[in-house]
């Protein structure tokens, strides 16, 4: 398993991790299997989505924050219950297959970390799996 840092510079904000992850791939020589991303954290989540325009993720943090606001009665004494709502809902884990040394993701498609209780120092867990040949 493979693994690499992410610094958050704000308290919300999802960050394109996709060139990192391509990094690491090229590294295995892996040309054909799947990809398994991981993030060992309960504020900090993962998700693939458009990023071709960076308005999308910063709608998508801006309506998250609508249905999920920092400050609504909550009991978890942090005051850190919207972070980790938002990384239940998102998840902490992504699949991506590989094909041809490459991660198959659509044309807009870029792989995002997300951060909801930041900033701070983040790790993302990486495994590929090669094809059974």
């Amino acid at each position: 398993m493979d693994q690499f840092i992410v610094k958050t510079r704000s308290r919300f904000e999802m960050i394109d991790i996709t060139n990192e992850v391509r990094s690491v791939l090229k590294k295995t020589g892996v040309k054909e299997g799947i990809c398994y991303l991981f993030v060992p954290h309960t504020t900090a989540a993962v998700t693939i989505n458009e990023n071709a325009d960076p308005d999308v993720p910063r709608d998508i943090l801006m309506e998250m924050d609508k249905a999920i606001p920092m400050s609504d009665n909550y009991r978890h004494m942090e005051g850190n219950s919207a972070a980790h709502i938002k990384a239940s809902l998102f998840g902490s884990s992504e699949t991506v297959f590989i094909e041809g040394g490459n991660l198959v993701l659509g044309t807009w498609q870029s792989i995002f970390f997300c951060e909801f209780d930041g900033p701070r120092t983040r790790k993302v867990m990486v495994r590929f799996v090669p094809d059974a040949v």
